[in-house]
């Protein structure tokens, strides 16, 4: 038993990294006697100091295991939040396989050894130190993320309000940072949802911009009165032209189409649809009654000149054209000649 209880001692000794021989010399200097003038002792006495010894041992190990195991979690989440490269974290990996290590389980030698311990402890006073100093251009890292997603999308965003009110928060240190940063990232996570939803739209919305952006060349192309005259490019615009006119034809469609859209994303969430800061709704429906308007003016316009036409026409079959050449003074004289 007392060779048992030895062998436990060696064991927990080269886990730890402490002086084997001391610790068995504490409890009898008989058991670290190598000589053979001196039998071991195994009385009651020396036996239930041991006995005590290997438990307080046994103890500690679990103690230290534990520490380990907190400081090795507590540097990983300083290490993720301030984004430490892996190269610098990599002296500290033989950590990781302790994190989910059961106590009884056996241990690599030296693996809780008080260096390991202070070692790590000084990791995480290091990390910490940094992190009061980095955390807030953290903070204002991630909002510069959340104030890119939603400009890329449309999204309403006050920048500069949003920065301050960041900097008063920070500064009246009634909360802590890391809640702050973990506010951010579920922002952010709603944002990439929010931005995703609108991708469809927006991209819509841009060729529908793109279509209108045509029509008012085609406007102003077909208002040249030579455009069909022999100059460089003129083959070139013929061929926009072309292609312009078939794209506009398609706008009404895309208009419809993208107020279907937009109501149903409104009736989904209950909320407007901004885009440069106007609701989206409202400015199709404006182009649409524009739209209408134009072509409502356009149709006049082609029933005004073909009424005018009709009129000339009328006018020239009841009193004859005006092109209409007279006969020469005196022409009856010569025809009688």
């Amino acid at each position: 038993k007392v060779n048992s209880y030895v062998n436990a001692v060696h064991e927990l000794s080269e886990i730890m990294s402490f002086d084997f021989s001391k610790a068995l010399s504490n409890v009898h200097k008989s058991l670290t006697d190598s000589s053979k003038a001196h039998s071991k002792s195994i009385s009651t006495d020396t036996l239930a100091r041991l006995t005590e010894l290997v438990e307080s041992l046994k103890k500690e190990k679990h103690q230290r295991l534990l520490k380990l195991q907190g400081l090795g979690r507590t540097m990983q989440e300083l290490w993720n939040l301030m984004e430490t490269p892996m190269d610098k974290r990599r002296r500290f990996y033989d950590f990781s396989s302790l994190l989910s290590v059961p106590a009884d389980d056996a241990l690599e030698k030296g693996c809780l050894s008080l260096d390991i311990v202070r070692e790590a402890e000084d990791e995480v006073k290091r990390l910490n130190a940094l992190k009061s100093s980095k955390m807030k251009e953290l903070v204002f890292k991630k909002q510069r993320e959340l104030e890119e997603i939603c400009r890329g999308v449309q999204m309403d965003v006050n920048s500069d309000a949003a920065r301050q009110s960041l900097v008063d928060l920070i500064d009246s240190g009634d909360c802590d940072l890391s809640d702050i940063l973990a506010s951010i990232d579920d922002q952010i996570e709603k944002a990439k949802e929010e931005a995703l939803s609108r991708k469809e739209i927006l991209d819509k919305v841009d060729k529908w911009r793109q279509a209108k952006d045509e029509e008012k060349w085609l406007d102003d192309y077909e208002k040249d009165e030579n455009r069909f005259s022999a100059v460089r490019g003129a083959h070139k615009n013929l061929k926009r032209a072309e292609k312009a006119r078939s794209l506009i034809s398609k706008i009404p469609a895309m208009l419809d189409g993208l107020t279907t859209k937009v109501k149903a994303w409104e009736k989904e969430r209950g909320v407007p649809f901004l885009c440069d800061k106007q609701p989206l709704l409202q400015t199709l429906e404006d182009d649409i009654v524009m739209r209408a308007q134009r072509e409502e003016e356009k149709r006049q316009f082609r029933e005004q000149k073909r009424l005018q036409g009709q009129l000339a026409t009328e006018k020239e079959a009841k009193y004859g054209s005006k092109s209409a050449k007279k006969k020469p003074l005196g022409q009856s004289l010569n025809t009688d000649n």
